[in-house]
């Protein structure tokens, strides 16, 4: 089986085509310029990660939302948990970009971050 890969480390966005035996262990690994490329498809295959970026709410701010950010990328099968902890926050105004918003994102030891300054009304 073979499957293809954008790798994203870099600009040049290598495509990386993967070769796999029937029990999904890695045969070959072709198309990647770099070392980086062969890392990146590692990590996607055995654990992929995202940054997440969204929005939350904020009390008392110019703007009802705040966008936000993770710090480093998260494992990419908690997004959708993530998403629902951000759902229920509330930041309180003033709030300014690299505040942070929730610590420690699911027991990731990733922070939430403000992305942008939001003053209070």
């Amino acid at each position: 089986m073979e499957k293809t890969y954008t790798c994203i480390i870099c600009p040049t966005g290598c495509k990386i085509t993967v070769t796999f035996d029937d029990n999904h262990n890695i045969i070959s690994m072709k198309g990647n310029r770099c070392p980086h490329g062969k890392e990146y498809v590692q990590q996607e295959i055995t654990n992929p990660t995202r940054i997440l970026a969204t929005t939350v709410r904020i009390k008392n701010g110019i703007l009802p939302l705040v966008p936000v950010k993770t710090e480093k990328p998260i494992p990419k099968r908690l997004l959708i948990d993530a998403m629902n902890v951000l759902a229920k926050v509330e930041a309180n105004a003033p709030v300014k970009i690299g505040d942070v918003i929730v610590e420690n994102i699911l027991n990731t030891g990733v922070n939430v971050i403000a992305t942008r300054s939001i003053p209070k009304k």
